[in-house]
């Protein structure tokens, strides 16, 4: 697995708050998400493509579901073509801004943070969260940022292209189509806090938002 991002935005980091995602309320501690399922499915259990709606009062053959199956995995398989850049070796870390350091200071990257294992612990460490969203935002076009990504993506989160950020359900939606679903969802504000107090670098509450399946991203497979 080659050094592949998800990132789509160079300037990701530096990327302004759209004035349509107007900042919701921060996330109490005791605030809890549970089992709610993945953005795009219909619940935990279905395991279908991004934007799946099958179900039983939908389909009225085996058929027809076959063919539709069918139809979707050749859509998954169209979008998961291989790119000219998967065969490229994984490029080695530049420091961007590098500084003299004294000799008693690591002089080279540590070679753990290229192993999966390390990332899949820091999932687990009860800050972990915010560590995977530092290496996603930090570590651009990286292969930390595609471990971080891919860590961020079993925890339920779903990157939304749109607004540069990822979004976990906050509760079951209360609307739920081919094309979008909508309900209360939890985001991370990635934005840095700033003079006006506007407090960043936290996950927030976001009612009655649509989310958009056309800006799901769904290249990365967990």
């Amino acid at each position: 697995m080659g050094g592949r991002s998800i990132c789509l935005s160079s300037r990701i980091c530096q990327t302004s708050r759209d004035i349509d995602l107007s900042p919701g309320q921060p996330l109490q501690s005791n605030q809890s998400t549970g089992n709610l399922g993945v953005i795009g499915r219909r619940n935990g259990a279905e395991l279908g493509a991004i934007g799946d709606n099958f179900s039983g009062s939908s389909v009225s053959s085996g058929g027809v579901r076959d063919q539709l199956y069918n139809l979707q995995m050749l859509e998954a398989a169209h979008y998961r073509i291989p790119l000219a850049k998967d065969s490229e070796r994984p490029r080695t870390y530049t420091p961007r801004h590098p500084a003299i350091t004294p000799p008693s200071y690591p002089q080279v990257q540590a070679p753990i943070v290229n192993n999966p294992a390390f990332w899949e612990r820091v999932g687990l460490e009860p800050f972990g969260t915010d560590t995977l969203f530092f290496a996603f935002y930090y570590q651009q076009n990286t292969y930390q940022q595609y471990l971080a990504a891919k860590e961020l993506k079993k925890q339920s989160w779903r990157y939304h292209r749109k607004y540069n950020t990822w979004f976990q359900r906050h509760e079951e939606p209360k609307v739920a189509t081919d094309e979008y679903e909508q309900g209360t969802y939890v985001y991370f504000d990635f934005h840095i806090a700033n003079d006006d107090l506007q407090h960043g670098w936290c996950q927030r509450i976001k009612t009655e938002f649509t989310f958009e399946y056309n800006y799901l991203e769904d290249e990365l497979l967990v």
